[in-house]
């Protein structure tokens, strides 16, 4: 008899799905028999329980890139891509729900539908003939951890979720099918970490062959994966939250615990800081570029190459997890600005960056912009010549906003504007570089339909700076996207560390570890020297102000932000701005430095959580409408 389940989408909806293992049996014969007949059509499976992984590197599919206040673009450039700029703006609907990964429609994926897959992998690997018992409990160790991130996805974006263990058998009741309710946040955690737990004791610590697994699951990476949920429990939107402590299911439960709890936090701590250890075990460290392998350049080169290849160059010594699924490719042409000018060939170049994530980065000194004690913050958006010490940032004797001068490395590495510097795409020495003209009448700006900046900044750090690149040709050179890299993982660890402990020498450690990378002194160095308050890193409150901002900083662009300001409960304030850019229509700099309002944002307090779409509420309303969402 061929075992037949009700997949999780029948649950919520009238159509029935087939288990997705299609791809790994012939046409007309649809039966779980022959997906696990051999070790190859199980392998096959597997692998098609992997295929549920968003696609972290394509706007159109990842809410976190576009949908957040890091990157806007004209919304007149492309249709598919109007559901980014619409989720920026406070547009969510019930009736089209933006980027739907309840049910896999408007640039989701089917998450539930992937969690169903890797239930049935794991109800049929046992009987699996040709396998090893040790590869047998690495694969099932692989579907739990898919299944347990899968559900994490869901919860960190609907709030609190069905917990589907198993998949339910087709003969079973109307009133088994609607016991499928929203389960408290708390108890949907715990689920999910007890399954992580378990991925955890059957993962290798490393792939064998690099060549063809690269992109598997090992214990390391479910180590720190295990350590971001927990953070993610432990953080104020889970972690006695009453602004939706009315939310309860059909069966009365409270599925918000409004009561703040400790211990998430030490769980967390506890969690991060094994993670790193497992990490550091493997041979994980920050990234540094290795010089015998470039040309020398200068100090200021590297630095910026240090920060730039963590994220462009393909498995480097910083990657804990890079997704083979998501490939940076179009990504990387609309961040691109049209260094020819005018020329024929199209980058793209419209990906925008608002100048309130510009600000965000530190001066020089290593503090913000308007604490440091030696940067004229109320004359940052007046106009000056770059010297020829600042060529390396802005061309030498260009006039820019002061607002762009005396900046850290990692504002020159990450964004591109009028008169900066572009290392790279086929110029790799410090002579003779290309540089960005932005304003009216350059050709980047403006003077063509869609290819240019609406704000006047590109995110320039998601371009791979050894893309070849003439006035009529172009090579990309793509690269997995990094959905978990060390310097992540050690600002989790700092970041629980002072919510546990306050101000302690190993939240610094991590935190300064970063910045040495970025070329700046301590925290406590700087501050102590530069800030118009040293004291406030002294402080739990203080700390949590600069290891938010660092992770911002740190984590500009890679669609970070997007959760982290959720799960701060702070995205009420930090989404609710105009988007500013500089006034693009200009051609003097006097003039072109001008803040102008390029979009508003709108962010409600039922947009922490994305809808369901109202059909499926209609069709099972025991399933319930998200929390703010109800209706």
């Amino acid at each position: 008899m061929i075992k037949k389940y009700i997949t999780i989408a029948a649950i919520f909806s009238t159509t029935l799905l087939s288990c997705n293992y299609l791809d790994v049996v012939p046409d007309n014969v649809a039966t779980i028999e022959f997906a696990f007949r051999t070790p190859y059509t199980t392998e096959q499976f597997l692998f098609t329980c992997y295929n549920s992984l968003p696609n972290y590197a394509e706007i159109n599919d990842n809410p976190a890139l576009a949908g957040g206040d890091e990157m806007f673009f004209l919304k007149s450039r492309f249709a598919d891509r109007y559901r980014a700029y619409d989720l920026a703006e406070g547009n969510m609907n019930i009736v089209s729900p933006i980027y739907d990964y309840w049910r896999g429609r408007s640039g989701g994926t089917h998450l539930w539908k992937g969690i169903n897959n890797c239930n049935t992998f794991l109800e049929n690997i046992d009987n699996v003939y040709g396998i090893e018992d040790v590869v047998k409990e690495r694969m099932a160790a692989e579907a739990k951890f898919l299944k347990a991130y899968y559900h994490f996805y869901l919860l960190r974006m609907y709030g609190p979720i069905p917990i589907l263990d198993k998949n339910i058998p087709i003969h079973v009741s109307s009133e088994t099918v609607r016991a499928i309710v929203r389960e408290p946040i708390d108890k949907v955690f715990d689920f999910i970490i007890e399954m992580m737990d378990e991925a955890i004791e059957g993962l290798p610590n490393e792939v064998t062959f690099e060549v063809n697994e690269l992109g598997r699951i090992t214990r390391p990476i479910a180590m720190a994966i295990k350590a971001k949920i927990l953070v993610t429990a432990a953080s104020p939107l889970f972690n006695g939250n009453t602004e939706f402590s009315t939310y309860k299911n059909p069966r009365g439960e409270q599925l918000f615990n409004p009561n703040f709890d400790m211990q998430k936090w030490i769980k967390a701590k506890e969690a991060a800081e094994l993670a790193i250890d497992a990490n550091h075990a493997i041979g994980l460290t920050l990234n540094y570029v290795n010089q015998s392998t470039v040309n020398k350049e200068s100090d200021t080169t590297l630095t910026e190459l240090n920060y730039r290849t963590a994220i462009t160059e393909k498995w480097n010594s910083e990657i804990i997890w890079a997704s083979t699924n998501s490939l940076a490719a179009s990504i990387q042409t609309i961040s691109y600005p049209r260094i020819f000018g005018g020329a024929g060939l199209y980058f793209g170049g419209e990906a925008s960056v608002p100048m309130h994530i510009a600000a965000k980065y530190y001066t020089q000194n290593g503090v913000p912009i308007d604490e440091d004690t030696t940067y004229d913050y109320d004359g940052r958006f007046s106009t000056r010549k770059a010297t020829f010490n600042e060529r390396m940032y802005v061309k030498q004797d260009y006039e820019t906003a002061k607002f762009n001068l005396n900046r850290e490395s990692r504002f020159y590495a990450s964004l591109a504007f009028d008169g900066s510097r572009w290392y790279g795409q086929g110029i790799l020495k410090d002579v003779g570089n290309h540089y960005v003209s932005a304003r009216a009448k350059t050709g980047v700006a403006s003077g063509h339909a869609y290819s240019y900046s609406i704000t006047g900044y590109w995110p320039k750090k998601l371009v791979n700076h050894l893309n070849p690149a003439t006035a009529n040709q172009w090579t990309l050179q793509r690269y997995p996207w990094p959905t978990m890299r060390l310097a992540d993982l050690y600002l989790l660890y700092a970041e629980a560390v002072n919510e546990v402990d306050g101000p302690d020498e190993e939240a610094f450690r991590y935190l300064n570890l970063i910045r040495m990378r970025a070329g700046l002194k301590g925290v406590q160095e700087s501050w102590d020297n530069y800030s118009r308050t040293p004291a406030k890193y002294k402080t739990k409150e203080g700390l949590r102000e600069i290891i938010h901002r660092e992770r911002t900083i740190e984590l500009a662009f890679e669609g970070s932000r997007f959760w982290d300001v959720r799960r701060w409960k702070t995205a009420m304030s930090e989404f609710n701005q105009n988007i500013l850019g500089w006034d693009l229509s200009q051609e003097a700099p006097s003039a072109y430095y001008r803040q102008v309002i390029v979009t508003k944002k709108k962010f409600q307090q039922r947009d922490y959580f994305f809808p369901v779409q109202e059909s499926e509420i209609l069709k099972n309303r025991d399933i319930m409408q998200s929390p703010g969402w109800q209706f």
